[in-house]
């Protein structure tokens, strides 16, 4: 007996036959269709075209051929739910009320408006196969915000072919279709992931259409397949050698993605993003790293330049600039507003703290909408004013990142009005999300 899903991929199987050049019009004049790729715990530097060596990302890099990449870019938190929760609402963490990660019983409240609601609501169809992470009861689900299709986990991580939460116990199986638990153990959860994401471009090649692809890679547990280890013989250190593995395994998955859109004629009409949701992880469960964020200081779970200066890339053949770098400064939530700008789409009547960067997308000499950005978990937080930073992690530390992109050298004697300045930026900002919803 085939399942529901199996029944739906081979009916769609069945359909497709190749592109007519009148389908293929059809395709290049409606609204464009978006893919968005995340990335978990990915480093800032770890791809080939962010200056990493030792890696093999040709699918990543091919997306960076074929469109424009960011080295100011940042995620809205160094930890994987409020980072979500910012991309999908444009807004702050705290303003869209998840500033730490989401747990049993606890989530981003469903009063939120998601991108897959505003999507949803212009006519597109919608999607999230991968990590949820923002909720696991029905009221927070992801068919509640805005999502027609959800295969994946809902909580922070699973066993790749058990699929099942390990962080902590009680263990428990964490694979769903939609709100019905699901099981398929043995399946790698990358490939189901690719299974329905292919299927679902199938299905949907004459509608509009958004395929949001959160991928539980490089996040631990690392269970790269046996190829892709063998890929990386040349590397020593076995902390490096197992997270390289399993970042070639997401390019690898990305690829495949990608060659289902050009294979259905949809990537010239089609907008793809790809991202880390924040920096490299160094905990006990990732064997204490891997990653690298090359120059910067910090990694996730820091308000350091590599806990949120992550890799960034969008690509859209014939509407976007190829080949080209932006070093202005952007953020994950400026894609609500961007996608909403490219697609001609009203943003809603609500506080959207993203901007649109499709000024900066197709111009380096356009300038950054944010001229302060902020950052905030628990305890830490962090401001940023044009080149100077200012970071709280049980002391006050300030740096120009200009001169010293390392975050090393501590300058709040040296310049004590600059400091003033940037923690009354800080408090005034946190006083005014807190308070907020």
């Amino acid at each position: 007996m085939i399942s529901r899903r199996q029944f739906l991929s081979k009916s769609a199987c069945a359909m497709a036959g190749s592109l007519t050049l009148a389908s293929v019009a059809r395709a290049k004049t409606k609204r464009p269709n978006v893919v968005l790729i995340l990335t978990d715990d990915q480093g800032s530097v770890d791809v080939n075209c962010y200056g990493a060596k030792d890696l093999i990302t040709p699918n990543m890099d091919d997306l960076a051929k074929r469109g424009t990449r960011f080295t100011q870019y940042y995620a809205n938190s160094c930890i994987c739910s409020p980072s979500r929760a910012a991309l999908l609402t444009g807004r702050f963490p705290h303003r869209a009320q998840l500033p730490g990660n989401a747990s049993k019983g606890k989530g981003m409240p469903a009063s939120q408006f998601t991108m897959a609601e505003m999507f949803k609501e212009n006519g597109y169809k919608t999607a999230i196969f991968g990590k949820w992470h923002l909720g696991t009861s029905l009221p927070i689900s992801p068919n509640e915000q805005g999502f027609d299709e959800f295969l994946g986990h809902k909580e922070g991580c699973i066993d790749n072919y058990s699929h099942f939460f390990y962080w902590n116990g009680p263990n428990r199986h964490d694979l769903w279709d939609n709100e019905t638990e699901t099981w398929e153990s043995g399946t790698y959860f990358p490939d189901i992931c690719v299974r329905e994401a292919k299927r679902f471009l199938e299905e949907n090649k004459d509608n509009p259409f958004f395929l949001y692809l959160p991928f539980n890679l490089p996040h631990y547990p690392l269970q790269a397949q046996r190829k892709f280890v063998e890929m990386y013989d040349h590397i020593t250190d076995p902390k490096r050698k197992r997270y390289a593995a399993f970042v070639s395994v997401v390019d690898d998955r990305i690829g495949q993605v990608m060659a289902k859109l050009d294979e259905l004629g949809l990537r010239e009409n089609t907008i793809v993003i790809f991202f880390s949701d924040q920096g490299h992880s160094v905990e006990e469960r990732t064997f204490g790293g891997g990653g690298s964020a090359g120059p910067y200081r910090g990694h996730k779970q820091t308000l350091w330049e590599g806990g949120v200066r992550v890799p960034c890339i969008v690509s859209w053949p014939g509407h976007i600039p190829q080949q080209e770098v932006r070093d202005q400064l952007t953020c994950a939530f400026d894609w609500f507003p961007t996608l909403a700008d490219y697609c001609d789409i009203q943003l809603p009547e609500r506080i959207i703290d993203g901007k649109s960067i499709r000024k900066i997308i197709d111009s380096d000499h356009a300038k950054s909408p944010h001229d302060v950005m902020h950052w905030w978990k628990g305890d830490m937080w962090a401001v940023r004013k044009g080149s100077w930073k200012l970071v709280y992690d049980k002391e006050l530390f300030l740096s120009n990142l200009d001169d010293d992109i390392s975050e090393s050298n501590n300058l709040v004697d040296e310049y004590p009005e600059k400091l003033k300045e940037l923690k009354q930026l800080h408090e005034e900002w946190a006083e005014n999300v807190g308070n907020q919803s």
